[in-house]
């Protein structure tokens, strides 16, 4: 039997070596970081070394990172208590804080009128499409981007910054917002005044040491050109499946998207039923948002770009990663074929 391919990079990423061997080191260290003593001291350098090692990877401040538990508690960090402007195909995270007034166009470009007023994620996890961030924005997710585009936070114009660790090979349940030291951020967990009065709780060391090496790991692959590679893979798939399936629409391909992503909407074949003919031929992949995938519904980020509610339902999210070889998507563009053509037959 052939190995499984593993296509849902979106939704997470296989933990990094790096990270790995981050947090198998971190666990000898046994003190409290809110400890004065030699051990708490020792565990507490560890993170003041990490937020250092992360701040010089996303061109941010030390001192205006802050750790949290992932993207959502970083999401809601920044954005509680705050009326800000976004479009509807914002993740969850960010969109149940916002009004989702900001007009999206088919391509899944976002017209921003006012952007100190607004939030605006810098690439789309379903469609891969990435937004041109305007100077002054208040808020942007940068959770897929990270590791996977040029991002630099001094050169951004953007004030406040969300990303999650497991999205660029560190582990889950530990992520960041990057907010300037001088804002009058509103703290939601209160307590031990951890994390420079800004996020209460004994800190992840564990999770964050692998996430600062992660990062520095994930923009040596995109300085080394990895992720090039994976859009040369991520192509050669579309124009397989293009070939054989005309009335397949690629969503987004006139737009700058990740490296690594494609939605694929098959008109009559419903989202859900691809993905588990797909993983019982060895693939793993999505009908959307790991966030949201569990639920039976088209897919609101398709349908704020205009797509109808059925053909929005006929979503197939395929995200490689930097593993990916040519002969997986080759491999999976075969499957994909065969599953369609069974469907087809069973339509007929």
């Amino acid at each position: 039997m052939r190995p499984r391919v593993y296509l849902d990079h979106n939704a997470t990423t296989p933990l990094r070596p790096e990270a790995r061997e981050a947090m198998l080191a971190a666990m000898d260290v046994v003190g409290n970081p809110s400890s004065v003593h030699a051990e708490g001291r020792k565990a507490k350098a560890l993170i003041e070394r990490s937020r250092e090692q992360l701040a010089e990877a996303l061109g941010a401040a030390q001192s205006d990172i802050v750790f949290t538990s992932g993207a959502t508690e970083a999401a809601a960090l920044a954005l509680a208590g705050r009326t800000l402007h976004c479009a509807g195909i914002e993740h969850e995270a960010v969109l149940s804080w916002c009004d989702g007034s900001l007009p999206v166009d088919h391509d899944g470009a976002v017209t921003v009128s006012d952007p100190a007023r607004s939030a605006l994620q810098l690439a789309n996890s379903e469609t891969g499409v990435v937004q041109d961030l305007p100077q002054h924005l208040a808020v942007s997710d940068v959770t897929q981007a990270v590791g996977r585009l040029p991002y630099a936070h001094d050169w951004s114009g953007v004030r406040m910054v969300i990303l999650s660790a497991h999205k660029f090979g560190g582990p889950k349940g530990v992520g960041a917002l990057i907010v300037p030291r001088d804002s009058n951020l509103e703290a939601r967990l209160k307590g031990g005044g951890q994390e420079m009065g800004r996020r209460a709780g004994t800190e992840n060391i564990l999770g964050i040491v692998a996430m600062a090496a992660a990062a520095r790991a994930a923009l040596r692959d995109l300085s080394d050109g990895v992720w090039e590679r994976v859009a040369q893979f991520r192509n050669i798939l579309e124009t397989a499946l293009e070939a054989d399936s005309p009335d397949t629409i690629l969503v987004g391909r006139r737009s700058r998207r990740l490296p690594n992503t494609s939605l694929i909407l098959t008109p009559g074949w419903k989202g859900e039923t691809q993905v588990m003919a797909l993983d019982l031929a060895g693939f793993a992949v999505s009908a959307g948002s790991a966030c949201s995938s569990g639920k039976v519904r088209a897919s609101r980020v398709l349908r704020a770009m205009g797509y109808d509610e059925g053909l929005a339902g006929c979503a197939l999210r395929v995200s490689l990663g930097p593993q990916t070889t040519e002969d997986d998507v080759l491999r999976f563009a075969d499957a994909f074929t065969a599953a369609r053509r069974k469907q087809r037959s069973r339509a007929a």
